[in-house]
């Protein structure tokens, strides 16, 4: 093998190990708004439980 063929073949092994990585982490938060929906479902949740206590103790 000649040097700009192995030149080239190390170029390439080392594009796609940091092309797997990237893959890796972007599918690690694939669905960020998945958890952003939750919490904002739990935020209501918490904000409509506070609401009834407060009109309990104002009976």
């Amino acid at each position: 093998m000649n040097k700009a063929t192995a030149t080239a073949m190390t170029g390439m092994a080392a594009a796609a190990a940091v092309g797997a990585a990237a893959l890796a982490m972007h599918q690690k938060h694939r669905h960020p708004g998945k958890k952003l929906k939750q919490n904002a479902n739990r935020a209501i949740r918490t904000l409509g439980s506070v609401l009834d206590s407060m009109e309990a103790m104002t009976r």
